[in-house]
């Protein structure tokens, strides 16, 4: 079944649930329930609000609905006489809707059409079920039987059209799909999601933890979590620079000018922090016979217009074309409270960002290059290409939003489709999913557990380039503005390491584990041959702890196997004796004693392998 039929089901369950609350709560006003990903949501403002434990109810009724086998009757309803219907059902956001769609003929929720109402100025489409009637577009399922197995999964609380001034309904999240056996596959994935969680595990294995006293969404990495993060950096600096990148380094404050010229400050200003005022409240205070003129300065919320002020330090030629400019910056944005999520949506994140600025017939090789590098990056942490899922965004040719000449657009989109197909990606296009600057590719990494990850992008920019005036002189000597590419590899650093503790469940690859070898004497009069294990591999790179406390071996060995090290080196009177190690390798237990030498080597041949 497609994909396209799996979410139309979804959609009408949402509707059938929709329908058992208004049975069962009459005074419920009703706000969108659109489906998502493996089911729907619905947000609803109940008389009183309602608590986890009604979902069962609710969930009962919406079955017993279900084997009615009510019709989804489709109909069109003058406008006028749609508001005045849905005011004497007192479905206050249901007029409201219709009254936006009266006067500018759409529907906007956070500047995103609002997925599941449809009209015009003139007219609404309406579908009936049973006694609930609903403002929506559709299309529906013929009849409730057609929809498949279905829970009720969790409550959550949702700003009426996401903006925090507005009253807060309560979301009813559902799972639906066609079989029972497809909904206990997910429930397995779902238990085993909660054991991978990265904030839990993050907490069990002392990486990470967000504190309220720092501010939400601002992580603290502590010593285990930090190596991990050196080591991945590192890795990262190191192939950049052998893939002809070449760094540069840009401050976490600007002048508020600065992003007035890119445009964030007038489009994005509400997920910016606010300008910081200095200059004139300091000589105010010192010498008020001496005011100087006060200036603005913002947080960063992205590194573009600084990449660009280093290339408009001095004019360019076409012949030094193209430039790779690679920086792991970190950037700041205000995003809502109740959008924070551990590491993966976060106010303070590193992006391992670059710019690539080159002349249009430098396109497509430039283009190519990257895909190359993404697939080699992760490659590298264990994800294949079959693990990795793109979408081509490109604009709707019939929107008027979107900002750049047409043959720049034409050029573009038609570049990353050909090169997305030649190599070999599992694409599909969207449709006016393009930011207005330009269209691009996003790579999502599917993990263990299907789940996708946004990870890299890369994105072509027709905005910057035009209100910076950034040009270079062609070889018939005039100036032309060049083409520039976005590029992140990661994301950002929180995100993939957030996507690397839940897929690998906390056991690193030894590469980039943050311990590598724990070294265990069995008593403490084998603690100095200890040190001198660990010191001589520590000399070879290898990141070592020893447990030097008076537990028991096999505490010892427990604990050890919870912290997810990859090995254990058992150190007695016999290894001391023999200058052997008994090994213990993660998940595999004992692998009986080898030479230190050979153990080292062993070791060295993994890491260098990133198995």
């Amino acid at each position: 079944m497609s994909e396209e039929k799996l979410n139309i089901m979804r959609h009408s369950c949402a509707h059938i649930v929709a329908a058992a609350v208004k049975a069962l709560y009459p005074k419920a006003r009703f706000g969108v329930g659109p489906a998502v990903e493996n089911g729907f949501y619905y947000d609803i403002d109940f008389s009183e609000p309602i608590g986890e434990a009604d979902l069962a109810k609710i969930e009962e009724k919406a079955k017993e609905l279900i084997v009615e086998d009510l019709p989804f009757a489709r109909e069109e309803m003058e406008i006028d006489e749609a508001i005045k219907f849905f005011k004497k059902e007192k479905q206050d956001f249901k007029v409201e809707l219709l009254k936006d769609l009266k006067e500018f003929g759409t529907t906007k929720m956070n500047s995103e059409e609002i997925p599941d109402v449809g009209g015009s100025s003139d007219k609404a489409t309406i579908y009936r079920t049973g006694d609930f009637t609903d403002l929506c577009r559709g299309p529906h399922v013929s009849s409730s039987k057609e929809i498949g197995i279905f829970k009720l999964t969790k409550l959550a609380g949702a700003y009426w059209r996401g903006k925090s001034e507005n009253p807060q309904l309560q979301r009813i999240y559902g799972v639906c799909f066609y079989t029972q056996e497809e909904l206990d596959e997910y429930s397995r994935k779902l238990i085993e999601a909660e054991k991978r969680d990265h904030r839990k595990l993050g907490k069990e294995l002392d990486l990470f933890h967000i504190d309220e006293v720092v501010g939400l969404g601002l992580p603290l990495w502590h010593p285990k979590g930090a190596i991990l993060w050196r080591m991945i950096e590192d890795f990262w600096y190191k192939e950049h620079l052998k893939s002809g990148y070449s760094l540069v380094r840009t401050p976490h404050i600007g002048n508020k000018t600065l992003w007035e010229t890119s445009g964030h400050w007038g489009f994005y200003s509400e997920s910016m922090y606010p300008p910081m005022e200095v200059g004139q409240n300091l000589k105010e205070r010192q010498n008020k016979d001496e005011v100087k003129e006060s200036e603005e300065y913002l947080i960063k919320p992205m590194n573009c217009p600084f990449h660009i002020q280093i290339f408009k330090n001095h004019p360019h030629s076409y012949r030094e074309f193209p430039l790779r400019w690679a920086e792991c910056g970190t950037v700041y944005r205000f995003e809502k409270k109740g959008e924070l999520s551990g590491l993966t949506r976060v106010r303070g994140f590193t992006q391992d960002d670059a710019h690539i600025i080159c002349r249009s017939d430098q396109v497509e090789d430039e283009l190519k290059r990257v895909v190359d590098f993404i697939l080699f990056m992760f490659k590298s942490f264990g994800f294949a290409k079959d693990d990795i899922n793109v979408y081509l965004s490109v604009r709707d040719s019939t929107s008027d939003k979107f900002v750049g000449a047409e043959d720049g657009w034409n050029f573009t989109e038609k570049v990353l489709e050909k090169v997305a197909a030649e190599k070999g990606l599992n694409f599909r296009k969207d449709v006016g999913g393009a930011a207005f600057y330009g269209p691009k590719l996003d790579f999502k990494i599917k993990d263990c557990l299907g789940r996708e990850w946004q990870c890299s992008t890369l994105q072509f920019d027709f905005n910057m380039p035009q209100r910076f005036q950034m040009t270079f002189v062609n070889k018939d000597g005039k100036e032309e503005q060049p083409f520039m590419l976005h590029r992140a590899l990661f994301g950002s650093f929180e995100r993939f390491i957030g996507l690397l503790i839940e897929h690998y469940a906390g056991a690193f690859p030894l590469w980039v584990s943050p311990t590598q070898v724990k070294i265990l004497p069995v008593s403490e009069k084998f603690n100095d041959y200890a040190e001198q294990i660990a010191e001589k591999l520590r000399n070879e790179d290898l990141r070592v702890e020893i447990n030097e406390t008076d537990e028991s071996l096999g505490k010892k060995i427990r604990a050890s196997e919870q912290e997810k090290v990859p090995y254990v080196l058992v150190i007695g009177e016999k290894e001391k004796t023999s200058g052997a190690v008994a090994v213990r390798k993660r998940k595999e237990g004992d692998m009986g004693a080898l030479p230190l030498d050979d153990f080292l080597e062993k070791l060295k041949e993994e890491i260098k392998e990133k198995k």
